[in-house]
């Protein structure tokens, strides 16, 4: 296992166990995350979006992670407490002198969109 993964592992342990100081810990200080439905450019708005997006996640199944050098990708199903039910994701980390630099999420946000419209 290279150091990016046991980064990004760190960083999902971390989140699975509302643990938000470890969280920032694996997070580089210039974050760039970009989604569906935001992007972002700092660590701190990037932890607030993920501390409401935590209240409707009920677990993640990871099925595949994949790592080549600094870059760690995921594959996963983030199951929801809604009626959305279940969301097959892709996430990709690149992590820089032992932090995670940047994040990409894929998904289909269409089954999101009436959650995030209501100001979820």
């Amino acid at each position: 296992m290279g150091e990016a993964l046991d980064v990004v592992q760190r960083f999902q342990a971390a989140m699975a166990r509302d643990d938000w100081t470890e969280a920032r810990a694996c997070l580089d200080d210039h974050l760039s995350f970009s989604g569906p439905f935001e992007k972002l450019r700092a660590p701190e708005p990037y932890l607030t979006s993920l501390k409401r997006l935590h209240g409707i996640v009920e677990r993640v199944d990871m099925h595949h992670v994949f790592e080549n050098g600094d870059d760690v990708s995921l594959w996963y199903d983030l199951v929801t407490n809604t009626p959305t039910g279940t969301a097959r994701i892709a996430e990709h980390h690149h992590v820089e002198s032992g932090r995670i630099r940047s994040i990409e999420v894929l998904f289909d946000p269409r089954p999101f969109a009436p959650m995030f419209a209501k100001g979820a």
